[in-house]
C-alpha cells in the first residue's frame, strides 16, 4: 500500500532568510500557507541582583497544506 503524502507541514523562517524566501521555498515544495505563527524568544537579564525576563527575538513559522491541482 502506498504511503500517504503529508497534508500539513510547518516551515520555519531561518535566521538570515526573508519571509518571501520562506514562502517561495514552500511553493517549490508544493505547499501553500494557511497560518502564520510567531513565537517570542526571551532571555533572562540580571540587573542589580534582580532577574528580569525580556524579549530578544522571535521565531516565525508558517503552516502549509499541500497545494493540490
Amino acid at each position: 500500500m502506498a504511503r500517504k503524502a503529508m497534508k500539513k507541514k510547518r516551515f520555519t523562517v531561518a535566521e538570515g532568510e526573508t519571509i518571501a524566501a520562506c514562502l517561495a521555498r514552500m511553493k517549490q515544495e508544493g505547499y501553500r500557507p494557511v497560518r502564520r505563527i510567531e513565537q517570542p524568544i526571551f532571555r533572562e537579564v540580571e540587573t542589580n541582583g534582580e532577574t528580569m525576563v525580556e524579549p530578544c527575538g522571535r521565531i516565525i513559522e508558517f503552516e502549509g497544506v499541500r497545494d493540490e491541482p
